[in-house]
């Protein structure tokens, strides 16, 4: 019982660390309820209730023109009455149809296109003198056109949509018109590596960016674009080449062109930008190491928050990332700045990018725009060092700070992310709230309000007010994961409505439900929802701006203790359900639960085998068989002698048998012990090898010629008496006067026998020159101790006798070997049974002279069987 209590304690202690160390996200004050939100109006591509659509209609893009809604689709263009709205349904009032021909389809088909890429899907819907301009990819060869608002009339001929539309609908395009001129972000060709932001369709000359060169766009995928000032800045995200030393790294930005930019001098940057900069967006949260959110998904218009002009943007992470999103603001001000600072370049290809001193920026500051009155009024007048370099620099060195230097909303514990957002700065029957509407990859809609932080001016806090459902599968017929994602989100403020575009359909959504509150004043309150209040009539009710109605609100702190108690807070979120991710605290329990489990059973489980070995032990008398098997092996291998001495075992002649002490072991001339009486148990150790002294030859001090020599046997001493040692022999250097030297050196001391080897010389070597480099007498003894148990074996030298000149020869009465050992072809051998016993006295050929072989036939012709009675 202790150990439980224990355990429980444990557990308590951990979580309450876990609490402390990983906060979770605040979860939202509301949750509507999904059949709520079903009720809601949708439109579906029909013009009636008894109307029946075949297919989906694929929506790409919308605009808002008053109270009027235009929705671009594939292959068709709808115009819808946000004022008529028919119960749980939207319609459209007109509908113009505009579909690729059949020679762009099958040209399309020709290339390697699908049936369904081939159509002609709206990706440009602006509104322009009064009229709409709308363009196409038209089964990807691009056309653009102009209608009327009314009816959707086609007002003069098409024209060509290149640099202007996409080819492929999947790819993302920008477009608005400035000052006359259509600006557009987008791809130039079929296969979609050109990207340009283009300038057309006005008085102004037309500009694009430069051609395939990365330092200007490198896959750009464009998000937005909005007029300030005299420029149009264009946000997008592409692969940063500043990141060349890591793999692919996609990070946000803001590009900027002067609207009266005319381009450059007929020998730099010619009909392209020459006020073309870019600087990176800057969202992650401070610390030790910056967490960035890199991916911009959506922005806001630029908005006016606190007497400044202010762009709020969405990213998220990679989708090999951390999941997260965060809402980050920025200031056009300090946006600005920052392409006044410094540039940045890269000296080399494996060059780290670098700022450019500021000595080095050439005169006109490179990127501004002309101004009239100036030295120089044009672009087209810049002198070519300008024109180069912002052709080399368009990267600025600074990153664009974020408002307040931490992002607004994150949301970090959620499996979907942040793509679409939408901003209402005059939220609230004063017209003094501000709330962001979020839409996410879910199809759902969450509701920020932002409260301006009392510490820091530029900073604001937020509150999650609200999730709900934006998606209705059940009207708009898909529930796949990219049907759920929204396209865009658009605030229709007279009718406090959001519009939610998705694919196949577009929801229309209330901005509060204010409703679900209306019995109960203290949950009204708590809400802290600026669109409700507490009204006279005893309800929850909207409020609409400027409202003379009385009524109850707390934004600020949602204090409801003065009243009493209702029914409950509905706080029924959709981060429960199955595909939200498990809370930390979950995890930290179940982990802690499962350890502690599995300790205690493992315990018990061991516990339980060792108490079962302990009984078996003590009712166990008799020796094991395994033991008594053990026993018998290790008599068998000491012997009924038990003397403790090892037995050598060598095979001879296919019989194993024991080898005596008395048996000699003859060493031949070159260290090796005589086939046949080797007996491996003696194979000497790396420990018990002597190290022999290298030999060779040298010249004499005198300088003389050398001559060939050779080391033979010459004679055999006298027998010594036959005690069981080993027979060696060693070698000994002569030096002589010209004659031959034959000398045999027999030495007899007790238990030890030496045989001396003579080298000879020939006649022509004068006396004292050394033959080799070892000099004096090298003696073996057998043993070194009178004990018929030791023995040693000397190993063979570590290195071959060398000779001086050429091999040696015999005629062809005897062996003729070559210095490799092979012999010689050309030569006729005499079988052995031809010659004596034994060695034959030879002649040497060339200048060796003739040297007499002594005979050691008594020796050598005593294999392992034919022994003297002594041993030998």
């Amino acid at each position: 019982m202790a150990t439980l209590t224990s355990c429980f304690l444990r557990i308590f202690a951990v979580l309450q660390l876990a609490a402390c160390s990983f906060p979770e996200e605040p979860g939202p004050l509301i949750s509507a309820p999904a059949e709520v939100v079903r009720r809601y109006p949708v439109f579906v591509g029909r013009a009636h209730r008894s109307y029946t659509r075949q297919e989906p209609m694929y929506i790409q893009t919308v605009l808002k023109v008053n109270r009027t809604l235009y929705i671009g689709a594939r292959d068709d263009l709808y115009r819808v009455e946000l004022d008529h709205v028919s119960g749980d349904e939207m319609f459209y009032s007109k509908k113009r149809t505009w579909e690729s021909n059949k020679n762009d389809i099958r040209i399309c088909r020709m290339k390697g296109k699908h049936e369904e890429e081939c159509r002609n899907y709206i990706k440009v819907l602006l509104s322009h003198d009064g009229g709409l301009f709308v363009c196409g990819t038209n089964a990807f060869n691009p056309l653009c056109a102009n209608y009327t608002r009314d009816t959707l009339e086609l007002v003069g001929e098409p024209i060509s949509g290149m640099a202007r539309c996409p080819y492929d609908p999947k790819h993302a395009n920008v477009a608005l018109f400035a000052e006359g001129s259509l600006f557009t972000g987008t791809v130039t060709d079929f296969l979609a590596i050109d990207a340009v932001i283009y300038r057309s369709l006005g008085e102004s000359p037309a500009l694009r960016t430069i051609k395939h060169d990365s330092k200007w766009f490198r896959e750009p995928y464009f998000v937005s674009a909005v007029e300030w000032g005299p420029h149009i800045y264009f946000f997008f995200r592409e692969m940063a080449m500043e990141f060349n030393y890591l793999e692919k790294v996609m990070v946000s930005r803001v590009a900027r062109v002067c609207k009266g930019d005319l381009g450059g001098s007929q020998r730099v940057l010619e009909r392209q930008w020459t006020s073309f900069l870019k600087a990176r967006l800057n969202c992650s949260i401070p610390g030790d190491s910056h967490f960035y959110f890199n991916l911009l998904q959506s922005t806001s218009p630029i908005i006016r928050m606190q007497g400044r002009d202010v762009i709020l943007g969405v990213f998220s992470t990679p989708s090999n990332s951390i999941p997260g999103s965060a809402v980050c603001a920025f200031d056009m001000q300090q946006l600005a700045r920052v392409f006044e600072g410094r540039f940045k370049e890269q000296k080399s290809p494996e060059s780290i990018w670098t700022p450019v001193p500021d000595e080095l920026v050439p005169k006109p500051r490179p990127g501004g725009c002309a101004v009239q009155g100036s030295r120089f009024s044009s672009s087209n007048t810049l002198p070519d060092e300008v024109l180069n370099f912002i052709k080399t620099h368009p990267l600025m060195d600074e990153a664009v700070p974020l408002l307040g230097h931490r992002p607004w909303i994150v949301k970090t514990m959620v499996r979907y992310q942040l793509n679409t957002m939408v901003v209402d700065t005059e939220a609230g029957p004063h017209r003094n709230r501000t709330v962001v509407f979020l839409g996410s990859t879910r199809g759902t809609v969450l509701k920020f309000l932002i409260t301006p932080s009392p510490e820091n001016p530029y900073s604001n806090t937020n509150t999650f007010l609200e999730e709900l459902e934006g998606y209705n599968p059940e009207r708009c017929g898909d529930d796949s994961v990219q049907a759920r994602q929204p396209l865009s989100l658009t605030l229709d403020k007279p009718s406090h409505t959001l519009l939610l575009a998705f694919h196949s359909c577009v929801v229309r959504v209330p901005v509060a439900r204010c409703q679900l509150h209306s019995r109960c004043m203290k949950n009204c309150i708590a809400s802290r929802d600026p669109y409700c209040g507490w009204t006279r009539g005893s309800t929850c009710s909207l409020l609409r701006p400027g409202t003379r109605l009385p009524f109850v609100q707390d934004v600020e702190y949602g204090n409801t203790t003065h009243l009493g108690d209702c029914d409950g807070l509905l706080h029924e979120s959709f981060m429960d359900e199955p595909e939200s991710l498990v809370t930390l605290n979950l995890l930290v329990v179940a982990a802690v639960s499962a350890f502690s489990t599995g300790a205690a059973l493992s315990g018990l489980a061991v516990c339980w085998i060792m108490g079962q070995k302990h009984r078996h032990r003590s009712h166990s008398n008799t020796p094991s068989s395994s033991s008594q098997r053990k026993s018998e092996k290790e008599r068998c291998m000491m012997g009924q002698s038990r003397s403790g001495s090892v037995m050598s075992v060598s095979r001879h002649s296919g019989t194993d048998r024991p080898r005596s002490q008395g048996e000699t072991l003859f060493v031949m001339p070159n260290g090796w012990v005589k086939a046949g009486d080797l007996d491996p148990g003696l194979l000497p150790t790396p420990e018990q090898t002597p190290l022999q002294q290298k030999r060779g030859l040298r010249l004499s001090d005198s300088g003389s010629s050398w001559d060939q020599s050779q080391t033979f046997l010459s004679s055999v001493g006298t027998q010594c008496p036959p005690p069981p040692s080993t027979l060696f022999l060693s070698s000994k250097l002569l030096q002589g006067s010209g004659r031959r030297h034959e000398e045999a050196i027999e030495t007899c001391i007790d238990r030890q026998r030496y045989v001396s080897l003579s080298k000879y010389r020939d006649q022509g070597i004068r006396p004292g020159t050394l033959l080799r480099k070892s000099a004096g007498e090298y003696n073996y003894p057998m043993t070194p101790q009178d004990s018929p148990d030791r023995r040693r074996v000397v190993s063979a030298p570590s290195t071959q006798i060398e000779y001086s000149g050429e091999p040696l020869r015999w005629t062809h009465e005897g062996y003729i070997f070559s210095s490799h050992g092979i012999p010689p072809t050309g030569h006729h051998y005499t079988p052995a049974s031809q010659h004596p016993a034994g060695l034959t006295r030879s002649v040497l050929h060339g200048s060796r002279g003739l040297i007499d072989l002594a005979d050691f036939s008594h020796l050598l012709g005593k294999g392992g069987s034919d022994r003297t009675p002594t041993g030998q």
